[in-house]
C-alpha cells in the first residue's frame, strides 16, 4: 500500500500526541521479539478518527482451517474476523431492517422459513422470535465450547448438514425461548438467511453495497461452506485497517463521510444489555458489552483466535487485533494483553 494511499485512508498521529506513551509501537514490538505476545499478528488503533499506531507481525496462519504457513503481515494482506464477523453480520440486519426488508425482532421466527411447514406449526417452535436469533436466546441446545476442529462442535455440525437452517431451527429446546443464553453461530446463520430472503442478494453482495463499498473497503473475502452459503457465523475476511473502519463507523453513530450507512436507532438497540455473563460481560444484538475498570461502557467484536474490534466511545478510540492461537482457550489472552497493558493508559485517564 503506498503512503499516498495510508494517508488518504487514515489521517496519521503519533502516540504521544493522540494521549499514549511515545513508545506504544516499541513496547509492543518488545513484547512480542521476548515472547509475551506469541501469535500476534497485528495491531491497529484508531483515536479521534486518526491512525496512530499500526504493527504487524510474522506468524503461522489459516484461512478457516486452511493452512496458509508462514505470514509476514502487513496492511494489505486479509485476516479471518472469525467470530468478528458475527457482529458485522447484526449491522447488516439493521441496514435491512431499516429498508423494510426483513421481519422486526419481535416477528416470529419460523414464520420466516416457509419451506419448513412442520416447525411453523410446532407450538414450541412458534415461541421462537427473530430477536432471540440477535440475542443468542433461541433456548435450543447448542455446544461450541468444543474445539471448531470437532465435528461435534454445533456450528462444525451445522456445516457439516444437508440443511444448515433445518439443522438449527430444529435443534432440542433446553429451556424457554428468550431465558436462555448460549453462544450460537446458528443464530447468526438464520439472521444472514433472513437478510438474503429480503435483498434477493447473497450475505456477500448485500454487504458489499450496503456497507464495505459506502465507508471505502474494496477487499473483502467471505468464506463459503460446502453448500455454497455464505458463513455468517465465522467466514469474513478483512485487512485490520478496514475491520477499524467499520469501528470507527460505530463511533460515528453509523455515519461515514455525511452519509448514514448503518441507522443510529439500530446501534443503539444493539448495545442494549440483553444477557449478563461471566465476570459481568454483558451481550446485545450480536454484540459483546462491558465497562472498564472506571466505568467507561465498550462494545466489541470476539473472534476466534485472538480477534478483536474494541470501541471506546468515551475516548474516540478503535482498537483492533488480530492474531493467530486458533482454538485455543486462552487465545482471548492476547488481545487482553494489547489492551490493557499497552493502550491501557489512555483507556482509564482522560
Amino acid at each position: 500500500m503506498s503512503d499516498e494511499t495510508k494517508a488518504e485512508a487514515w489521517p496519521e498521529r503519533s502516540p504521544e500526541a493522540a494521549g499514549f506513551n511515545k513508545a506504544l509501537g516499541e513496547s509492543l514490538d518488545a513484547a512480542v521479539a521476548e515472547g509475551e505476545l506469541d501469535y500476534l499478528h497485528g495491531v491497529v488503533v484508531i483515536r479521534d478518527g486518526h491512525l496512530v499506531l499500526e504493527r504487524y507481525y510474522s506468524g503461522r496462519d489459516w484461512r478457516w482451517g486452511e493452512d496458509l504457513g508462514q505470514i509476514d503481515f502487513d496492511a494489505a494482506r486479509l485476516h479471518d474476523l472469525r467470530s468478528v464477523t458475527k457482529s458485522i453480520v447484526g449491522l447488516l440486519y439493521g441496514i435491512a431492517l431499516e429498508e423494510g426488508l426483513v421481519p422486526p425482532p419481535e416477528a416470529v421466527l419460523v414464520d420466516q422459513f416457509p419451506d419448513y411447514p412442520d416447525l411453523i406449526a410446532d407450538p414450541d417452535r412458534r415461541r421462537m422470535l427473530v430477536e432471540h436469533a440477535l440475542a443468542m436466546r433461541l433456548g435450543t441446545e447448542w455446544n461450541e465450547d468444543l474445539p471448531y476442529s470437532d465435528p461435534r462442535n454445533s456450528e462444525i455440525a451445522m456445516e457439516l448438514a444437508p440443511d444448515r437452517y433445518r439443522f438449527v431451527l430444529d435443534r432440542p429446546f433446553v429451556k424457554k425461548p428468550g431465558t436462555w443464553w448460549d453462544y450460537n453461530g446458528g443464530a447468526t446463520a438464520l439472521i444472514a438467511y433472513l437478510i438474503e430472503r429480503g435483498s434477493g442478494q447473497t450475505l456477500k453482495d448485500f454487504a458489499t453495497e450496503r456497507l464495505f463499498q459506502p465507508i471505502g473497503i474494496d477487499s473483502v473475502d467471505w468464506i463459503q461452506g460446502k453448500d455454497g452459503i455464505y458463513s455468517a457465523a465465522s467466514g469474513l475476511r478483512l485487512t485490520p485497517r478496514d475491520l477499524a473502519k467499520i469501528g470507527q463507523l460505530v463511533l460515528n453513530g453509523g455515519r461515514w463521510q455525511g452519509q448514514q450507512v448503518v441507522p443510529d436507532a439500530w446501534l443503539e438497540e444493539s448495545f442494549k444489555r440483553r444477557t449478563t455473563l461471566f465476570s459481568g460481560i454483558k451481550y446485545g444484538y450480536h454484540w459483546w458489552l462491558h465497562d472498564t475498570p472506571s466505568g467507561l461502557p465498550w462494545m466489541a467484536g470476539f473472534g476466534n483466535g485472538g480477534q478483536r474490534l474494541f470501541i471506546l466511545p468515551a475516548r474516540d478510540l478503535v482498537i483492533v487485533v488480530t492474531a493467530g492461537r486458533y482454538n485455543h482457550p486462552e487465545a482471548w489472552k492476547i488481545p487482553v494483553a494489547v489492551i490493557s497493558e499497552h493502550v491501557g493508559p489512555l483507556i482509564e485517564t482522560p
